[in-house]
């Protein structure tokens, strides 16, 4: 048959209407993208939760309402919808679950959290989008994937849905007590399911049942999929990963370009682009300005901007930023976080003035000024799935220095001094003084071969991170996932591609010589 898959895309968050991480923001631009492929109907199913504006609220219409069973509990679940950006979002509605401040960190997050996921199968007999596929996000998801197959399978709504669950973030698996399986999976007295979803005698583990359950399974990077398949980062699911490596991709998040774009963000002092980098300076004087670092465009301005922890690898930041801050440079960083590296932060601004920034707290406006203000985006972390930072830097032609770990790896191609080739730099091995060769590297870069700076920024801010790109691989997997639906879209294959490509650039070689022709 030829139409479109219908997909349902399930995740507890989602720009713009909840937030607390970056699944929102994959939740919020990996649909639209997938829409606009023409091969693809998604729809997202979020909580509605206290903390959505109301004028998002105010939209909502309420599509039925009924009452299910969670465990021992006969619960009301209602679901309102609205359409946003042309992608059709439904809410589950519960005022006991969901009516309080923020998302997570209740004592009873675990019955919140399968309450929604068993709402996610739950919901589909009663509205008239039946999913050909399930797509779950991270542990709050988890057991839609297990609910779907223990108590709906059988079903005629839900006979052919296939599931793909997607990890954002490994250390989060949602581990629960082993009375959770029966008091409010209703699972208990099933052997098999108990098994899957037991992480030990005592507790059991949301996420494990999706990647036993699940029909295949992604993760935000190339090199996070083989990464968490050895124990380091691998949060001790590295042995499933590895027994069900031939289902598992890695898809690297892609990145709202429009947001990010310095030809046109409001918050910037003045605009510039790949093109024309003239405004660049004056957003850096402007930073500098509002930072209270030295005015003075000669010195490079290293820059951090994020989470302050250790995954960050601010360990290695701590051993050599003393003798770093010996040579000409500057130095940068807004975030939050841990205690312990707020105050070495601090303690940084308060030795080395005009030439150290600690903007202890974060403003969204004042990142994308750093971004654009600065020249080295410092990055070394210990493992990251994907990271946007250094995408949201390179786009603003702020040169990413990264550890070579999961997405940091796949999205910055390292300088070549013979060629010329990169988008940034970068190091291998945890290790602070390979870390601070690498940013001497740089900084010999910045004083020693403008040609080669300019190029690299050239580079960076041109390199694709749209949804686009991600929403291509996605499709790849929906289409394993039902080979039996055709697109009703003509997918080129590249061999058709590359002629396509090449009778194009014929015709505009010919047309140029007829041009040049007739003024002759």
């Amino acid at each position: 048959m030829k139409r479109k898959l219908r997909v349902l895309f399930a995740s507890s968050e989602a720009v713009p209407f909840i937030k607390t991480g970056g699944l929102g923001d994959v939740a919020g631009s990996l649909p639209k993208a997938l829409n606009a492929t023409g091969e693809a109907e998604v729809r997202v199913i979020l909580p509605k939760y206290k903390d959505i504006p109301e004028e998002y609220k105010d939209q909502m219409s309420h599509v039925c309402d009924f009452y299910m069973m969670l465990g021992w509990r006969h619960v009301y679940c209602g679901i309102e919808t609205l359409e946003y950006q042309g992608v059709q979002y439904y809410f589950v509605d519960n005022e006991y679950y969901f009516k309080r401040d923020g998302a997570y960190g209740y004592f009873d997050d675990g019955e919140r959290i399968a309450f929604f996921a068993k709402a996610v199968c739950e919901f589909i007999q009663y509205v008239d989008f039946k999913p050909d596929i399930m797509h779950c996000n991270d542990w709050h998801t988890a057991l839609s994937t297990v609910f779907l197959r223990e108590f709906y399978q059988n079903m005629e709504d839900y006979k052919n849905i296939r599931t793909l669950f997607t990890v954002h973030n490994l250390k989060f698996q949602g581990q629960m007590s082993d009375a959770v399986l029966g008091d409010i999976l209703g699972l208990a007295g099933n052997e098999a399911a108990a098994n899957q979803l037991r992480s030990d005698r005592v507790s059991i583990n949301f996420m494990k049942g999706a990647l036993c359950y699940s029909d295949l399974l992604s993760t935000v990077s190339e090199t996070y999929a083989r990464e968490i398949q050895t124990p380091f980062f691998g949060e001790n699911m590295d042995g499933i990963y590895r027994r069900r490596k031939d289902a598992l991709y890695g898809i690297m998040n892609g990145l709202d370009q429009e947001q990010y774009d310095p030809e046109t963000n409001e918050n910037l002092p003045a605009h510039f682009s790949a093109n024309d980098m003239s405004g660049k300076a004056e957003c850096k004087a402007a930073l500098q300005r509002e930072l209270g670092l030295e005015v003075n465009d000669q010195i490079p301005l290293f820059t951090m901007c994020g989470r302050l922890t250790q995954q960050k690898g601010l360990d290695l930041v701590e051993h050599v930023l003393d003798e770093f801050l010996q040579l000409p440079v500057q130095f940068a960083v807004v975030g939050t976080g841990d205690k312990k590296y707020e105050d070495m932060f601090r303690n940084f601004e308060t030795r080395y003035p005009g030439k150290v920034c600690a903007y202890i707290k974060f403003d969204e406006k004042l990142a994308h000024r750093l971004y654009a203000g600065g020249d080295f985006f410092l990055m070394p972390s210990l493992f990251e799935p994907c990271g946007l930072s250094q995408m949201m830097a390179m786009r603003y032609g702020n040169l990413p220095i990264v550890r070579e770990t999961g997405g940091l790896r796949d999205s910055v191609q390292p300088f070549n001094k013979y060629t010329g080739e990169g988008t940034g730099f970068s190091f291998s091995n945890y290790n602070a003084h390979e870390m601070l060769f690498v940013m001497k590297d740089a900084l010999g870069v910045y004083y020693d071969n403008k040609e080669a700076l300019n190029q690299l920024r050239y580079q960076a801010m041109t390199r694709d991170f749209s949804w686009n790109v991600a929403a291509g691989k996605y499709m790849n997997i929906y289409r394993r996932l039902h080979p039996e639906i055709e697109s009703p879209v003509a997918v080129e294959t590249a061999p058709a591609k590359k002629a396509a490509a090449k009778k194009s650039t014929t015709k505009k070689t010919k047309k140029k010589t007829a041009e040049k022709k007739g003024k002759k």
